[in-house]
């Protein structure tokens, strides 16, 4: 971040300085004839453009001015002094065909630089000589001529010569390129006339909105001098200030890590981790907070790498997450092998789970070749909760997650659940009902109400429970048998459709296929509803859930209907979610 605004200062800087004269002094691949106003180049800014002065370069960085009817001709020297342009051509014969089409008297500024009254302006007609035509009172013109014909030229464009055919007019044009195609011509222009500004050291012309306007080189400079200074000042500032920020987190991460020294898992070198990745070679996926490697450990065990963004967060997201799990061994939580803190670069070591993530069995769109049965889908929901429960009771501190969702429900080569992705865990002692909050957090769809405001209470680990009832709901739907539309779908908030339909009787088959997976289905949805009651205090403890899910459907009690619907199917617009953020007071940071 520090070196973007670093960069946007510099280009400010310089912006500001070119300012003064956009036309800035450029070459042809940084040789050539010196290109600064009134020529221009084609790439160059608009604002630079004095028309007629166009020039471009090739591709072997040669200089071309292009006169009217497309006539390209290669620049040698630029006079600004004397306002002359000397020209060459690359085939060293200025009379080809194309010059019959020069006309420098209307359409062009520049004109023909003749040196002396004898080396003047003339019509030439060119003609087409067998080789044994009689002598001409002009010497051949040997580029234009063949083994089998010859190139005369006649001081006349009405010349007629025996046995010769005429080719082409030549108009107004110097006898240098007759007598001596081979050398080079000079045009000059008188407009602009900025030679009192070149003759002046120091001194530039530029185009300005009031006409030509003579400026002091030195201008750039000076202006350019003190922010320098200002940059450099602002460069050593910004590098000193991230250097001290960036030692700041890695003393906290260090003193974090000996803390911890008797609970952590392996330390590896940034080099082990690349070692350990191939070099990244297999990419798992994108998370908010890293990108996940697939690695091999050397006794031949796999392991899933995060390699955490450095642009993101202060190292906090790295402490909570090796401080939380190397407490943790429980059979449905991930296992955090090792990690690095190697400078600036973080990096997680988890156990390897071949089966990806719970939400690719339960999307409707991704679970279409990914088939789980109904009493898998219930150990898989089960044991989620005893992970949850291991977290809220079985540790010496308890854990809240503020992040269960099924893409952080891991399966491992068995299909048992292991819950992952401690980032934004949070501890707190097992006496403590609720937490402090300081902002909102968790993936949106999946967060408690409290969570956003304390209308609805304080923050505890009901909030967990909230996330986990949805997911067992997305379970539930996940597994619907029938095509509901896009366009259907976007009218519904799906667990109040789930509730209406218990809540009349109707079938809940319309999930499943037989009636045991029916009594399934039916079990995890009303336990998923029980679970996102609005209030904290009316939802279950972890405790209870693993009670239910363990207990016999049948002997559920349906919840009270926290959505307070006037009708079996609720639109987006009357959603609860729409309440919640109009009536809502939003927890602020600074609370």
């Amino acid at each position: 971040m520090v070196i973007s605004y670093l960069f946007l200062f510099v280009a400010f800087v310089i912006d500001l300085g070119d300012g003064q004269n956009m036309c800035a002094e450029t070459r042809c691949g940084g040789h050539g004839p010196s290109i600064r106003f009134p020529f221009r180049l084609n790439n160059q800014s608009d604002d630079c453009e004095y028309s007629g002065f166009n020039l471009s370069c090739t591709d072997t960085n040669l200089t071309v001015l292009e006169l009217p009817i497309s006539v390209k001709l290669f620049v040698k020297q630029i006079d600004y002094k004397s306002q002359i342009i000397q020209l060459y051509d690359p085939h060293h014969c200025f009379p080809r065909q194309q010059l019959r089409w020069l006309n420098l008297s209307n359409s062009s500024p520049f004109r023909f630089k003749v040196h002396d009254p004898y080396n003047d302006l003339s019509d030439y007609a060119l003609f087409n000589c067998s080789p044994r035509s009689e002598e001409m009172e002009y010497p051949l013109i040997s580029c234009r001529s063949g083994s089998t014909y010859q190139v005369y030229p006649a001081t006349s464009i009405t010349a007629s010569l025996i046995s010769c055919t005429k080719m082409y007019s030549l108009l107004s044009i110097p006898d240098a390129i007759i007598f001596h195609p081979d050398k080079f011509v000079q045009l000059n222009w008188s407009t602009p006339d900025c030679r009192h500004c070149e003759k002046n050291r120091g001194k530039r012309c530029i185009s300005s909105g009031s006409g030509i306007q003579c400026i002091s080189t030195h201008t750039k400079g000076l202006i350019l001098g003190p922010f320098m200074i200002l940059l450099s000042v602002f460069a050593l500032y910004c590098f000193y200030t991230y250097d001290k920020v960036e030692k700041e987190h890695r003393a906290k991460i260090e003193k974090f890590l000996e803390d911890y020294r008797n609970f952590r898992p392996t330390r590896y070198s940034y080099a082990n981790v690349k070692r350990i990745t191939n070099q990244f070679a297999e990419k798992l996926g994108e998370e908010a907070y890293g990108t996940v490697f697939k690695g091999k450990l050397s006794n031949e065990i796999y392991v899933a790498v995060k390699i955490l963004n450095t642009s993101m967060g202060n190292g906090d997201e790295f402490i909570n997450e090796v401080g939380t799990m190397a407490k943790i061994h429980h059979v449905n939580v991930v296992r955090l092998v090792g990690f690095c803190a190697d400078g600036f670069r973080r990096a997680l070591v988890y156990e390897f789970l071949p089966n990806d993530s719970l939400d690719k069995f339960i999307s409707s769109t991704a679970a279409k070749n990914l088939i789980l049965n109904w009493d898998k889908l219930q150990d898989i929901a089960y044991g989620v909760a005893k992970g949850i429960e291991y977290l809220h009771q079985g540790c010496d501190q308890r854990i809240l997650h503020f992040d269960i969702k099924p893409h952080n429900v891991l399966l491992d080569q068995n299909f048992n659940p292991k819950i992952s992705d401690f980032g934004l865990a949070k501890l707190c002692s097992n006496d403590q009902s609720a937490v402090s909050m300081t902002t909102a957090r968790g993936t949106v769809g999946y967060i408690a109400p409290e969570v956003f405001s304390r209308n609805f209470g304080n923050v505890s680990a009901k909030a967990d429970v909230y996330s986990f009832g949805i997911l067992l709901l997305e379970i539930v739907g996940g597994r619907k048998n029938v095509d509901v539309t896009l366009e259907n779908t976007s009218q519904v908030y799906f667990p109040e459709w789930i509730y209406n339909l218990l809540e009349q009787k109707e079938d809940i088959r319309i999930f499943v296929e037989d009636d045991g997976d029916a009594k399934i289905a039916k079990k995890l949805a009303i336990v998923g509803l029980w679970c996102i009651q609005w209030h904290p205090i009316d939802r279950p403890s972890i405790k209870n859930v693993v009670q239910m899910l363990e207990g016999e459907g049948d002997k559920l009690t349906m919840p009270p209907n926290p959505f307070a619907s006037a009708g079996p199917i609720k639109t987006r617009e009357n959603m609860p979610t729409k309440r919640l953020n109009n009536e809502l007071k939003v927890i602020l940071e600074s609370e």
